[in-house]
């Protein structure tokens, strides 16, 4: 199965040894928490021991500003919980993996774009000044073959000079079910492999490798052809169940038929809707005005924006403070969209 989704693993019957799982509601959508408890977990889901959340919203493109303000929210409650306690988050790293060039990988540096980054104000503002905004830089490194560099290599640097006490990380995925691709977002505290969405592995970003807690964010904006392919398949196959001399085709047959039709050349054919441009800035949105809230958590959600009013600024005495440094420096301007309203 060719997904980045910890909940696309999840047997459906039973979990398993090892693997802990809980459903939630909210208003949009709804909530899965995968915990991978042990060795006998990780073997059976195929994923490195942690937390792993996945927030399904069928509905987060269909234009309801309302809608988008409470996936923020909700992704923002959701990343805090992954994040370290307040006190060790003296200043946090945002990486957003990808190539700019190319539409379906480009989600993180789209969030980067989005970031309300607050490391260099920070660091030349008078301390009355910088109340309730937190330390908060930001990168897009690209890919290998934009740079000539692997994405670790940078990211290691970068680490090294910054000194980071958390890494989130922001990526494309891959999805079994095309139900998935740019509706739900995933969540985990165990890293990422960049390019792992499209076979293109890279060195992982993990705190074993970086040395701080990495948090992995993404959202699935492909999906094999192959695994559309088995899906029509066992749709044929189910649909022929009921009649005479239907269809009886062994997953090993399955999988000859289409290697035959894929292969040589398509075996790793990814496909995307033909509206992924729109969907990746909907959500590089979304999850960057997640992000925003959940890295400045002084930041109130009531000023910030209300539902039914126009692109809401920044308010209160955390942004004031940040206008304020951003006049006196000319850095940045004055006021910064955080919520994506019409």
């Amino acid at each position: 199965m060719r997904t980045d989704l910890a909940v696309e693993r999840l047997n459906a019957e039973s979990p398993g040894a090892g693997v802990a799982v809980t459903r939630v509601e909210f208003a949009y959508g709804h909530i899965t928490r995968v915990v991978v408890e042990d060795d006998n977990g990780a073997k059976a889901l195929g994923k490195p021991q942690g937390t792993y959340v996945t927030i399904e919203c069928p509905g987060v493109h269909e234009g309801d500003a309302d809608l988008r303000y409470a996936l923020s929210c909700t992704i923002a409650e959701e990343l805090a919980r992954l994040l370290p306690p307040p006190a060790e988050q003296k200043t946090t790293l945002v990486v957003g993996l990808g190539n700019w060039n190319v539409t379906p990988g480009a989600l993180g540096p789209k969030v980067v774009h989005e970031l309300l980054v607050t490391r260099h104000l920070l660091s030349h503002a008078p301390e009355s000044y910088t109340d309730g905004l937190a330390s908060v830089c930001a990168v897009a490194p690209g890919v290998l073959g934009l740079t000539g560099i692997e994405t670790y290599e940078i990211i290691t640097g970068v680490v090294e000079k910054v000194k980071p006490h958390v890494v989130v990380a922001i990526d494309a995925l891959a999805s079994h079910h095309v139900g998935r691709v740019g509706t739900t977002i995933q969540m985990a505290n165990t890293g990422i492999n960049p390019g792992s969405g499209i076979g293109n592995r890279r060195k992982a970003l993990s705190k074993e490798t970086l040395g701080v807690p990495v948090i992995a964010l993404g959202v699935p904006t492909v999906v094999y052809a192959a695994t559309i392919a088995h899906a029509t398949l066992d749709a044929a196959v189910t649909a022929a169940g009921g009649k005479r001399n239907g269809l009886r085709l062994s997953d090993d047959m399955r999988s000859e038929l289409i290697a035959e039709v894929l292969s040589p050349h398509l075996g790793d054919l990814v496909v995307t809707p033909k509206e992924i441009d729109a969907l990746i800035e909907s959500m590089a949105k979304v999850i960057a005005g997640g992000i925003n809230v959940a890295l400045h958590p002084r930041l109130d959600l009531q000023e910030i924006a209300s539902p039914g009013t126009r692109p809401a600024l920044l308010t209160g005495p955390a942004i004031s403070s940040f206008r304020r440094i951003t006049a006196v420096l000319c850095l940045a301007p004055a006021t910064h969209m955080l919520w994506p309203r019409p």
